[in-house]
């Protein structure tokens, strides 16, 4: 019963959530899932630790995938190198069974959505448009590189 009503509440946050706060979000169950990798690395729990390990890295996946390269520019191929070496350090972690990638792993995710927690104020700001003419007409940059591309109403 908790269970279901825990999934319920998930999804209904995921359902409502904006773009920023959805990328928020998978940061926040990386960081969580290398945590409790190393909790069972502590208890012995070889599978579990596997489980959670895997589980970090799917959602590291999930954020690669999602990178716009080409809006995103120099930050989303910044973001795409700090991913795979995120991946690294998981593997590395799993293979070795030992904490220290785990640490560093944890450290970057936290740093990472830190950095989006003080961008999603920056993002979601109003900004004064007008109309744009078809010679005038591009999809402005809103310093999100997962954005999709931008329609309606330019800069």
């Amino acid at each position: 019963m908790a269970f279901a009503a825990r999934l319920a509440y998930v999804e209904n946050e995921i359902l409502q959530a904006d773009p920023i706060s959805l990328i928020q979000m998978l940061y926040r169950g990386a960081i969580e899932a290398v945590g409790k990798a190393r909790g069972f690395l502590h208890e012995g729990k070889i599978q579990d630790r596997s489980r959670q390990i895997s589980k970090a890295a799917e959602i590291i996946n999930e954020l690669t995938l999602s990178l716009d390269r080409e809006k995103g520019g120099e930050i989303a191929v910044n973001l795409a190198e700090l991913y795979d070496y995120l991946q690294r350090l998981l593997q590395d972690a799993n293979f070795r069974q030992v904490e220290e990638p785990l640490i560093e792993a944890a450290q970057l995710l936290t740093t990472l959505q830190e950095a989006w927690a003080h961008c999603a104020p920056l993002v979601s700001a109003p900004v004064e448009t007008h109309e744009a003419t078809p010679a005038q007409s591009r999809a402005p940059y809103d310093g999100n590189p997962y954005s999709p591309p931008a329609t309606g109403t330019y800069y």
